[in-house]
């Protein structure tokens, strides 16, 4: 049974091929890169959002899956119109052709942004209403849509969004990526500022998921919110990078009260707020269907700094 996998080059997307692959599935890998990816032994150029709609069609031949991994991130260079070309109408083209021509399941990699600002402090859970604050967020919420239209229209279920919190692991990118860079230093930081609690999901975590989607008999739900088993202080995240490389926590226990007043001051306040967020996703709905979230996120981390050390 094939499985067209875009993005398969990324950091997610090489975790999800590979846990496909030791599923027993054939995988046919779409690229944006001049190149193919190395090994890749069916590979075909990713079409840009304009394309005809046979260039789409051409991609399903044969396949009976789509795993949809392709994605502008959040890219400051990025204008509203470029997150939509990507995250959007490419979704939805691809959405329209794997309706049409697909007989399995189609999964998306949506975000927690999708429906939640970084300055949004409670649980996120499956009922939570979407209210995107940024670009990146509402073009995430616009493939939702236009994914999950393209198959009502068609007549079909099978197409779910997974709206994954930060993801980590080897390669990874982003604010974790900074964060772990920031506990190298071995700077003293303050507590006041990593009070917040934050729900993680691990690569493999999420390729588990996929795999786990693709190969149950019922068919997925329109969303699922995924996490690790519990949430973890930003305090935590900066002291398991620490023992990863062999460094005290150096955590300075400081109020909050002088950072909160200084943030105002510069105008900083959704900067603060953000900072000081707690986000906790429940993974739960999905964990009631047999998959198993991952319960080691500290440990996980710990082994990320201790191999980049």
């Amino acid at each position: 049974m094939k499985v067209l996998v875009t993005g398969a080059t990324g950091f997610i997307g090489r975790r999800v091929v590979s846990r496909l692959r030791e599923a027993g599935f054939d995988i046919r890998v779409a690229f944006h890169a001049p190149q193919p990816p190395a090994g890749a032994n069916d590979a075909v150029a990713l079409p840009g959002s304009d394309a005809p709609e046979e260039a789409f069609l051409a991609l399903m031949r044969d396949v009976a899956h789509v795993v949809h991994c392709a994605a502008l991130n959040n890219d400051r260079s990025a204008g509203e119109a470029d997150f939509r070309a990507v995250n959007a109408t490419l979704t939805g083209r691809l959405a329209q052709a794997a309706a049409t021509r697909t007989a399995g399941r189609f999964i998306y990699l949506s975000s927690i942004r999708a429906v939640v600002g970084p300055g949004f402090s409670d649980t996120i859970d499956e009922t939570t209403p979407p209210a995107p604050q940024c670009a990146y967020g509402r073009s995430k919420r616009e493939g939702e849509i236009e994914m999950l239209e393209a198959f009502a229209t068609a007549g079909r279920d099978g197409a779910t969004a997974l709206r994954l919190p930060p993801v980590y692991g080897e390669g990874m990118k982003g604010n974790l990526r900074r964060l772990m860079r920031l506990a190298a230093t071995g700077l003293p930081l303050p507590t006041a500022a990593l009070t917040a609690v934050r729900s993680l999901i691990s690569h493999d975590a999420v390729a588990g998921a996929v795999t786990h989607l693709l190969t149950r008999p019922t068919p997925p739900r329109p969303t699922y919110v995924l996490g690790d088993a519990s949430p973890v202080a930003m305090s935590e995240i900066v002291a398991a990078f620490r023992r990863g490389y062999g460094r005290p926590a150096r955590l300075l226990p400081m109020p909050a009260r002088p950072f909160r007043l200084l943030a105002t001051l510069l105008g900083r306040q959704a900067s603060w707020q953000a900072l000081v967020a707690t986000q906790i996703c429940d993974p739960s709905l999905l964990a009631s269907e047999g998959w198993t979230p991952e319960a080691g996120t500290l440990g996980r981390l710990e082994d990320l700094a201790r191999q980049a050390g």
